[in-house]
């Protein structure tokens, strides 16, 4: 099973990579993987904060927000940023990013208590529960009223489509996920886009987070520094066993998660005490 994991290499043949040093990659729901350079995103320093940030914050979420709202969303402060599925793993992170480069931050998210972790625990300006609130286009208004500036799209569907209407002129609208889509196949129809983007002078792109593998390292060091000083908070679950991973996936995909899933395994044996 393909997934994104932190490991310490317990025997090398690349002079890249020393054994005991950590690194993050797709490594696979397995304790322990045989990999080249093509599965390894990033080399871990020495630090003081936990290995599994490296799975979250200073893992693919937070340079997927980093990436997404500074190269693609372009923040200007001032700006009205929008964030779908804002109390995630990504989301938490792109309002608080969003924040340092002084935006007005609103989370849409579902549920109270989800709306509660934007607002106390991730500094949200203004969070909108979508299941509860009957009209989701008054609940923007109302939340965003000189219209979005930025939309940091995570879900697609009925949610982005509301928020389209209420773009702001020249507006960027950065596309991350489209979890609203269970899949491909039938292709997905739905309100058109193009009559919004032409009016309002919008743009919108998509982007995955391994288009600035290069710049990893950038990212990691400069939301370490954030989190060191306060400025970004995070939220993890910690399960222990593999046995694990297959329930919590689908907890995640029905939105009961309560912070970026993790799964720890048993520290390694080398092979002289295995």
């Amino acid at each position: 099973m393909r997934a994104f994991a932190v490991g310490e290499v317990i025997e090398s043949r690349n002079p890249r990579y020393a054994v005991g040093e950590k690194l993050m990659g797709l490594f696979g729901w397995q304790e322990y993987a045989a990999a080249s350079d093509k599965h390894v995103n990033l080399k871990i320093a020495p630090s003081d904060l936990p290995l599994s940030l490296y799975l979250g914050v200073l893992g693919l979420n937070g340079f997927t927000a980093y990436f997404g709202l500074f190269d693609v969303g372009e923040p200007r402060p001032g700006d009205t940023l929008v964030v779908s599925t804002a109390a995630g793993a990504v989301g938490s992170c792109v309002g608080q990013l969003a924040k340092i480069k002084g935006c007005r931050t609103v989370g849409i998210a579902g549920g109270a208590e989800k709306v509660r972790q934007c607002l106390e625990e991730f500094g949200y300006d203004a969070a909108i529960d979508y299941r509860a609130d009957g009209d989701l286009d008054q609940a923007l208004r109302r939340a965003c009223p000189d219209g979005v500036h930025v939309y940091f799209d995570n879900t697609s569907g009925s949610i982005s489509d509301t928020v389209l209407r209420n773009l702001a002129l020249g507006a960027r609208v950065v596309i991350c996920g489209t979890a609203s889509y269970p899949s491909w196949n039938p292709w997905n129809t739905g309100p058109r886009p193009e009559r919004h983007l032409l009016v309002k002078r919008a743009r919108m792109q998509g982007f995955l987070a391994t288009d600035f593998l290069s710049r990893f390292p950038e990212a990691e060091a400069q939301i370490s520094q954030w989190i060191k000083e306060g400025r970004v908070n995070y939220r993890e679950e910690m399960h222990e066993g593999l046995e694990h991973a297959p329930g919590s996936l689908q907890r995640l995909y029905k939105g009961e998660n309560k912070g970026k899933f993790v799964i720890r395994l048993p520290a390694a044996k080398t092979r002289a005490n295995e």
